[in-house]
């Protein structure tokens, strides 16, 4: 089940403020960029982050899935809960790099 754009938008509501917020439909979910870092995965109406070690202390009670089979796990965050989402947010697009462009063939 593809999330929905009300999701999506939704979720970028709540991350209002913290710099450039912008979403892109991806194999038909969703990634949300901060600062054009890609550092949510939006899959089946669920909010996925990636495990890592910035994240730990916060994050260690959240529940643990991969955002699709054959995926590394991601912690599921609540998208109400609006300060550990952008806190988390935040710690991600600390440590995540710029993604690389591509070259044109």
């Amino acid at each position: 089940m593809a999330s929905s754009p009300e999701f999506v938008e939704y979720l970028c509501e709540q991350l209002e403020g913290l710099g450039s917020i912008r979403s892109r439909k991806m194999f038909g979910e969703h990634m949300i960029y901060c600062n054009d870092k890609p550092v949510l995965i939006i899959c089946d109406d669920r909010a996925m982050v990636k495990m890592l070690p910035n994240l730990e202390a916060l994050l260690k009670e959240h529940p643990i899935v991969p955002p699709y089979e054959g995926a590394k796990p991601h912690y599921v965050l609540d998208p109400d809960d609006r300060e550990t989402l952008r806190q988390a947010v935040r710690l991600a697009e600390e440590v995540t790099p710029l993604p690389k462009k591509r070259r044109k063939t």
